[in-house]
């Protein structure tokens, strides 16, 4: 809640003094036109995406660089989109690259820890004896379910 009043301080004063040396009508027109913009990025969003892909295939990019690029870009055009100058700004470095890396710093990715990961895990391990493929499972715990059928009535 307070990062969200510091946000809304933010866009309103940085928004009033803009507005107020530009002017109302030109006001307006940067916010169709940010719009505009915002929307043309999401629409094209679906290329990019799919050549980060591509590199992330062939290992020009890690996962975590995939991750970030498109994340940014998804955030970056939405808040094009969102009226306001402050919000445009931060969109428009989104777009650009350059608030990605410091924004990335500030917010690391958080990798999974393992012990977590274990007392979670509900994976088959497959083993082969005889030519015969056995199912066992990694936990001990066994979910029984039976299947009543309310159903009283006979159809012919």
């Amino acid at each position: 809640m307070l990062y969200f009043l510091i946000y809304l301080f933010l866009e309103v004063m940085i928004s009033s003094s803009i507005a107020a040396s530009i002017g109302g009508l030109l006001t307006f027109v940067e916010i169709l036109f940010s719009a505009i913009i915002g929307m043309i990025i999401l629409k094209n969003f679906k290329y990019s995406l799919s050549e980060n892909v591509q590199k992330a295939r062939t290992g020009q990019i890690t996962q975590e660089e995939f991750i970030k690029t498109n994340v940014a870009k998804a955030i970056g055009a939405f808040l094009l989109i969102i009226p306001g100058f402050f919000t445009d700004i931060i969109g428009i470095l989104l777009q650009l690259g350059l608030f990605v890396s410091l924004f990335s710093k500030i917010f690391e990715f958080k990798k999974p820890n393992s012990s977590n990961n274990a007392t979670y895990s509900t994976s088959f391990e497959y083993t082969q004896t005889n030519n015969k493929q056995t199912n066992k499972r990694r936990d001990d715990e066994i979910i029984d379910v039976e299947i009543i059928d309310d159903n009283n009535t006979i159809k012919h």
